[in-house]
């Protein structure tokens, strides 16, 4: 049987810090590793394939939409979760939006990593035959936890004592992601130690850059920024730490989270509705709070308590081992073979054989 052939067009690892370009990496990888029925190349100007998966909305990728193969969009974010993340001139930013849902109502398909998105996207005028949600998932040998002396080394690194109980926050420095909150929580607790690992990845055009390259440059005595850190030492800032703590206002899919939680730690997450479904709420998973005061007592509770620590840390492993490399490729297996057969005859499409 011949090779279905996908195309994969992304520019998301051009810019350092941002969990698409982590989740692309993967899903490349993943997809690639079924070699016996997909043939895949990326950002490839040829011409011969079934199948074209946009992963960012490039105008020249938009461009190669056309009849001739199954377009396919992914979806990491929908343009209100564009909020809080950049600051754009109005008209501009206006304009943007309505390019990426125009974007989106272009592709033939559409994959969303959060199922939050598909009421959305139906909103947009979108088919919802049409969109398929398929997770993110971590692979665990990049990701995985370490013994205690390798997390002390990992402390000496970045000059944290051993001794104390570290609280960390990853992702790109911007309102969105609940920096401020993050900062106000460490003041609260003078004697844990907070750390931040990420920048500004878009520079001056990140929203609130003015306020928090201020924080940054001048924070207090128990929060350290280390900037953006490379993908392949994240795992080594992850084991350092005792929890991690992402007081995001919005998400898209949390990658950083998904990573974390094989380090078997604790999260600390602001109550968001999007997390209920893929991060088991009901199961009580990880652990919430939806304002500074919360967080600092959630802080208090897992540096203190013992046996409410060992609940989150057991939340973390139950949330690790769902998203498994295996079940999420055989989804994918699935399916770019159906996509393609369910658009075959409208886009004369060559018989597999």
């Amino acid at each position: 049987m011949a090779k279905i052939r996908i195309n994969m067009l992304s520019q998301a690892t051009s810019v350092d810090g941002q969990g698409v370009g982590s989740a692309f990496l993967e899903q490349v990888a993943l997809v690639k590793e079924c070699d016996d029925i997909f043939e895949v190349e990326i950002n490839s100007k040829k011409s011969n394939f079934e199948i074209y998966h946009m992963h960012t909305v490039n105008p020249s990728y938009r461009m190669r939409f056309n009849k001739r193969h199954v377009n396919v969009a992914y979806v990491h974010f929908i343009p209100s979760t564009l909020d809080g993340s950049l600051k754009m001139n109005k008209l501009f930013f206006k304009v943007f939006k309505k390019y990426v849902v125009s974007t989106y109502r272009k592709a033939d398909e559409i994959v969303v990593v959060n199922p939050a998105f598909i009421p959305p996207l139906e909103e947009l005028g979108i088919k919802r035959e049409n969109i398929t949600y398929i997770p993110n998932f971590v692979d665990h040998e990049k990701f995985y936890k370490l013994s205690e002396d390798e997390r002390m080394k990992i402390r000496d690194k970045y000059n944290i004592a051993h001794e104390k109980f570290v609280i960390m926050g990853c992702g790109q420095v911007q309102t969105r992601k609940g920096v401020l909150d993050f900062v106000e929580a460490a003041k609260m607790n003078p004697n844990i130690q907070f750390v931040w690992a990420g920048g500004f990845s878009f520079g001056k055009m990140t929203d609130g850059y003015k306020e928090l390259k201020e924080i940054m440059d001048n924070p207090p005595e128990n929060v350290k920024f280390l900037g953006i850190v490379p993908r392949t030492e994240m795992n080594e800032i992850f084991n350092m730490s005792d929890v991690l703590f992402m007081p995001s206002f919005s998400e898209l899919f949390p990658m950083s989270i998904l990573e974390a939680v094989n380090s078997m730690k604790p999260v600390l997450l602001r109550d968001l509705d999007l997390y209920e479904e893929i991060l088991f709420k009901d199961k009580d998973c990880y652990a919430v709070g939806t304002n500074v005061e919360e967080f600092s007592e959630q802080v208090r509770l897992l540096s203190s308590d013992k046996k409410y620590y060992e609940k989150y840390s057991q939340g973390s492993k139950v949330i690790s081992d769902f998203y498994s490399k295996e079940h999420v490729k055989n989804i994918w297996r699935e399916y770019y073979p159906r996509i393609l057969e369910k658009w075959r005859d409208k886009k004369k499409l060559r018989k597999q054989k």
